[in-house]
């Protein structure tokens, strides 16, 4: 069975997976242009909204992290059929859940129905705190009752919600996106997120994860779903991983280990990544020559995914991300999808 496969979209990535500087606005434009031209399905944003400590103490210079959401209108207006998709938009950190509705509603209609809405917690707890210090809120319970929240205003002709994170009374949200059905994905490693996403949810955006692991929290989102009414078959399976591939194994490896984008997962092995100690960057990733890469892609396809999502592709600039977009797209994503 094919798969769906779409590429990371440098919105906030400089000073993590990205040296800076990076994301020009006309590069950010260039790979959105070449995703669309090369067959990807769509391209997946993230989300900052201040500088992490451990990328204030390695670069000088401030990393620029672009408003995901408002990026999305200016590539919408200059792409016809690419898909954009948030990967993740970080749901605690907005606070005001009717405007994050209206912005969501208006983006889909002017993109003409093309946009996909993953959301999560956010790797970084420091961010949130930098955002509202002292809230003592508990991140996973805010993002799920937010979504409820939007799920409310995009469904009821006049709605009102009363949470412990999110209020509102005699709202009438107008127009509902253009989508019949926004897809909602809900992104993490957790086990705790499962129920969440058989629950309501249309995916699960599981980052880094190795097939074996991958396939067990498959069964068990499985059953999950049959365990509430619904069809496993309705919602995708959409890890994310790095990339980095070349004709020569050894070179593609050594380089991935250079680059930007290995030290940024290195920093995540204290949150998203922490269950995946022990095991090489590399190893979990899709890193190497053109025919191990496929082989390990084929292998997460056989683990139960539906949907590379926003695959990150490792490279020291802008031409090197689309040389590997193009190599990717040539020599993988045809097996892939076939």
């Amino acid at each position: 069975m094919g798969v769906i496969v779409s590429a990371g979209l440098p919105t906030g990535m400089e000073g993590m997976m990205y040296p800076i500087p990076f994301s020009e606005p006309d590069a950010v434009l260039r790979v959105a242009r070449h995703a669309e031209a090369l067959g990807f399905h769509s391209v997946w944003g993230n989300d900052h909204m201040t500088t992490q400590h451990y990328v204030r103490a390695e670069f000088a210079t401030p990393p620029r992290f672009w408003e995901p959401l408002v990026t999305y209108a200016f590539v919408a207006a200059h792409t016809t059929t690419l898909r954009l998709g948030t990967g993740v938009l970080v749901l605690p950190l907005r606070r005001d859940i009717v405007v994050l509705a209206k912005q969501l509603a208006t983006l889909d209609h002017f993109s003409g129905g093309r946009l996909e809405l993953g959301v999560g917690i956010g790797a970084y707890r420091e961010e949130f705190e930098a955002l509202w210090p002292d809230s003592g809120a508990h991140r996973a319970d805010m993002m799920e009752e937010g979504v409820e929240a939007l799920q409310r205003l995009f469904s009821d002709r006049v709605a009102s919600f009363s949470g412990k994170y999110y209020r509102f009374r005699d709202v009438e949200l107008f127009p509902k996106p253009l989508q019949a059905r926004l897809p909602i994905y809900f992104g993490g490693n957790s086990a705790n997120h499962l129920p969440r996403v058989a629950s309501g949810a249309d995916g699960w955006i599981p980052a880094g994860m190795e097939p074996a692991r991958l396939a067990g929290m498959v069964r068990q989102l499985g059953e999950l779903a049959v365990a509430a009414g619904r069809d496993p078959a309705t919602i995708a399976v959409a890890p994310q991983y790095a990339v980095h591939i070349g004709r020569d194994h050894e070179a593609a490896l050594a380089h991935f280990r250079r680059s930007q984008m290995h030290r940024h997962l290195m920093s995540l092995g204290k949150s998203t990544l922490r269950e995946q100690r022990g095991l090489s960057m590399e190893d979990i990733n899709i890193v190497g020559s053109f025919d191990a890469a496929l082989e390990k892609a084929m292998r997460i396809r056989e683990a139960g995914a539906t949907h590379f999502l926003g695959l990150y592709f490792a490279a020291d600039d802008v031409n090197e991300l689309l040389d590997q977009m193009q190599m990717f797209a040539e020599s993988v994503m045809p097996s892939l999808v076939a």
